[in-house]
């Protein structure tokens, strides 16, 4: 559980977020994001880049182009998305945490917004930006994420062209890790992101953790982001496919209290098969994954999936026990998650 318990030490209250943005071979986006970060309206910002080991001289580019503006966490191998945000909430001196994509940027008032949202909603520990397609910014990529009953979320607004549906700040079930604003003190209460997760459903793991433990999360459509979705990963990749299934699982197991867990292999069925549907009729991200590759690998995929979670269950019920130990909503509570925030297998199986 070492990778769930943050080091509060470098805390400076005169920092009021820490920007931290994990990089893995994604020179090509720095600039951008990185310029967008240095240029809030927002002062004392601190931007902090971890490296996982990239191979293409982003390490050399960052400090040529910004220098001290900007922290360089340099590590020895690819911790993941999960792994390195933990170094640099490990690092971070900020009164608030900002987890961002590096393929990201971000409006200049942005953080001024986030920031003025948290101060004013103490019992929230997550925030939500709009989240714009970064090519065509009239599209929604996300405003926070919706919840399906075996424990996968989904962009909330994904793909509506954004006629200011989203534009009223509320509270949602849960943040997209491409871009949330954390308040420490409930990372400090719930630990921070996992790590074995390495990338796809961290976000939701640490939201639900949150939620269960109390903490709220609300959407601040008023600070927008704009983002090249899975640039700096690939979108329809059969890695993704397999982290994703296979760390579903391992949220579910973890986090879904028992009445929602008993009932969650029903609806990952019903979920496999319209996904299975999607692939032979080319429909959500099954059918483009079968675009891509076919059919069969995705099967192959998925098998491969749930042969590691399995393999992880003992892992993820032990972590299970720590995550309802904290627990300070009821299971009840959870379900209503659902029908507040939740989605129906179509959404979650047949949309991109």
């Amino acid at each position: 559980m070492a990778d769930h318990t943050p080091d509060l030490s470098t805390y400076d209250p005169a920092v009021p977020v820490s920007a931290i943005v994990v990089n893995w071979n994604g020179r090509e986006h720095l600039a951008t994001c990185l310029g967008s970060l240095l240029q809030q309206t927002l002062a004392g910002v601190e931007v902090v880049v971890v490296d996982n080991a990239s191979s293409d001289g982003s390490v050399a580019f960052v400090r040529e182009q910004f220098g001290d503006a900007v922290r360089v966490l340099e590590q020895d191998g690819n911790l993941g998305y999960a792994g390195g945000l933990n170094a640099g909430i490990r690092a971070a001196r900020g009164r608030y945490l900002l987890a961002l994509n590096s393929d990201t940027e971000i409006a200049p008032d942005c953080l001024q917004r986030l920031v003025a949202a948290a101060d004013h909603w103490p019992n929230s520990g997550m925030f939500a930006p709009k989240i714009l397609s970064f090519d065509d910014r009239g599209v929604l990529d996300n405003v926070g994420h919706l919840l399906y009953a075996d424990g996968l979320s989904r962009g909330r607004g994904r793909l509506e062209a954004d006629r200011g549906q989203y534009d009223c700040e509320e509270e949602i079930v849960l943040p997209s890790g491409a871009a949330v604003l954390l308040r420490r003190a409930m990372l400090t209460d719930v630990g921070v992101f996992d790590a074995d997760l390495f990338a796809y459903c961290d976000d939701t793991d640490l939201g639900l953790r949150g939620r269960l433990a109390g903490w709220r999360c609300r959407s601040v459509p008023g600070a927008v982001v704009f983002h090249k979705y899975s640039a700096a990963s690939a979108a329809y990749s059969p890695l993704k496919a397999f982290l994703v299934e296979r760390n579903r699982f391992w949220v579910a197991v973890k986090c879904l209290p028992a009445p929602l867990l008993l009932v969650s292999p029903v609806f990952t069925a019903l979920r496999l098969a319209a996904q299975g549907w999607g692939a032979v009729t080319r429909r959500g991200a099954a059918g483009r994954f079968s675009s891509a590759h076919s059919p069969w690998e995705l099967l192959v995929v998925l098998l491969r999936a749930y042969a590691a979670a399995l393999r992880g269950l003992p892992a993820a019920w032990d972590k299970r026990r720590a995550v309802q130990r904290r627990r300070r909503v009821s299971a009840w509570d959870a379900v209503g998650w659902l029908w507040r925030y939740g989605m129906g297998v179509r959404e979650v199986a047949l949309k991109e």
